[in-house]
């Protein structure tokens, strides 16, 4: 009797989590119709499961009521799993030993939405340095780190976030023209990393690289930044071997 009470509960625990899965890996706002199709489940149940998920704010609903987008506390959740335990002590190891290399603040960071989210940061020894809290979010669009992840997401993703990405100026280098910004993106395609020339704040320099998981989808990035009086593009440039090398260990930490 006990196994026949479970099994209805897990089959829904199930189905749960299938919808949180598609909705992480979708690129935008899905429709309650794409969910049912896609997952082979009837209408009225998923309406249920979302209905639920809303509730608990694991997702939330985007401009139109009947499409669904991850939540706030999913988003939560993710972040707590990446900076939990064993595993971020490795992964702050690794910025530690960035650091010792190139003398200067190294970070680590994922998307979130339509902005960037620093999981993990190792400052400089230096007393001239950038100090942003774990946990804080910078904009997508004027940093290293933003225009990589940006460049190197699905089409349909990006033309997604950038149509409702707002190019605020923050100094005289931020890109405001969306045609410059869709052509610097293809250029750090090629290249494989991004930099931060000033556009996000003046005096500052940054350089980011991808960090891909084992399947090879990209899921954070490791970006060096500091004071033009300091270091400058060259020089950043010099760095990016042992960035790569701090980005492959990351990979394994994922």
């Amino acid at each position: 009797m006990e196994s026949e009470k479970s099994a209805p509960s897990s089959s829904s625990a199930e189905r749960t989590l299938r919808v949180l899965q598609y909705l992480a890996e979708r690129s935008q706002p899905v429709p309650l119709a794409e969910l049912s199709n896609e997952l082979d489940l009837p209408k009225p149940t998923v309406h249920r499961m979302c209905q639920l998920l809303l509730d608990l704010k694991m997702i939330k609903h985007d401009v139109a009521d009947k499409t669904y987008l991850i939540g706030p506390a999913l988003q939560k959740l993710a972040m707590d799993t990446l900076t939990h335990g064993t595993v971020s002590q490795l992964r702050h190891t690794v910025l530690a030993d960035l650091v010792d290399k190139v003398g200067e603040t190294c970070n680590f960071t994922t998307l979130n939405g339509s902005s960037v989210i620093y999981l993990d940061r190792v400052e400089t020894r230096y007393p001239w340095r950038l100090t942003i809290d774990v946990g804080e979010c910078v904009p997508i669009h004027c940093t290293a780190s933003g225009k990589l992840f940006l460049a190197m997401m699905p089409s349909i993703k990006r033309n997604y976030l950038l149509r409702r990405t707002e190019l605020t100026r923050l100094t005289d280098q931020t890109i405001t023209e969306m045609d410059q910004l869709r052509k610097t993106l293809e250029e750090i395609q090629q290249l494989g990393y991004a930099e931060d020339c000033q556009e996000f704040i003046t005096g500052l320099v940054a350089i980011a690289v991808p960090v891909h998981d084992a399947q090879g989808k990209l899921r954070a990035a490791i970006a060096i930044h500091g004071p033009t009086s300091r270091i400058s593009m060259d020089d950043l440039h010099c760095m990016l071997p042992d960035l790569k090398q701090a980005a492959n260990r990351m990979s394994d930490l994922l």
